[in-house]
C-alpha cells in the first residue's frame, strides 16, 4: 500500500469515529433506565421540589447526555419541567444526578401534583389522569454540535410506577 492510501484510510477513520460515537449515544438514550433516587418515596410533589434521579447505562459503552428533561402537562398546559445538567455514565453502571424543577406557576403545579399523588396512591379520583402527560426529552448532540433530541411520552400514572420501581439493570 502506498502512503496516500494509508493517509486516506486514517483520515476516513478519524472522520467516522465521532459519528459512530454520537450514534451510540443516540441508541443509548433509548436504552437508558432511570428511577427516583429513593424509589419508594417518589411523588410528583417531591419532583416539584427538585431532587435526584438514578440513571442506569445498560450498554457496554460510555455514554454522554447534554440534558435530561421531564416535562409535565395537564390538559395540554405545561405545569413545569425537571431538568438535569449534562452527565456521563460508565458502561453497565448507574449514576445519581441532581435535577431542578422550574415552573411559571409553581403553586398550581404543586396543587395538581399533590392531587395526582393522592389519586395514584389509591385515593379518590378528582382529576382526569388520562390528560396528565409526561414528556421525557434526552438531548445527545451529534459530534457535540448538531442538536439531537429523543422524546418519550407517557401517562403520569405510568411514569409514577416507573419512578417507584426498584429493578434497574445496574442495581
Amino acid at each position: 500500500m502506498n502512503k496516500y492510501s494509508i493517509i486516506t484510510i486514517i483520515a476516513i477513520i478519524v472522520i467516522i469515529i465521532p459519528f459512530v460515537y454520537s450514534g451510540i449515544n443516540i441508541i443509548e438514550a433509548y436504552q437508558l433506565e432511570y428511577q427516583w433516587s429513593n424509589p419508594d418515596r417518589f411523588s410528583f410533589f417531591e419532583l416539584s421540589n427538585s431532587g435526584e434521579i438514578e440513571f442506569c447505562n445498560t450498554m457496554p459503552f460510555m455514554t454522554n447526555f447534554q440534558k435530561f428533561e421531564i416535562a409535565t402537562f395537564y390538559q395540554g398546559k405545561h405545569l413545569g419541567s425537571f431538568v438535569t445538567n449534562s452527565f456521563s455514565i460508565s458502561p453497565f453502571s448507574s449514576k445519581v444526578q441532581e435535577g431542578i424543577f422550574t415552573s411559571e406557576n409553581i403553586v398550581e403545579a404543586q396543587r395538581n401534583f399533590f392531587t395526582f399523588d393522592y389519586m395514584f396512591n389509591g385515593g379518590e379520583q378528582r382529576m382526569d389522569p388520562a390528560t396528565f402527560i409526561i414528556q421525557i426529552q434526552i438531548d445527545t448532540p451529534i459530534i457535540g454540535i448538531i442538536p439531537y433530541s429523543s422524546t418519550i411520552e407517557m401517562l403520569g400514572s405510568d411514569f409514577d410506577k416507573m419512578m417507584n420501581t426498584k429493578n434497574l439493570s445496574c442495581g
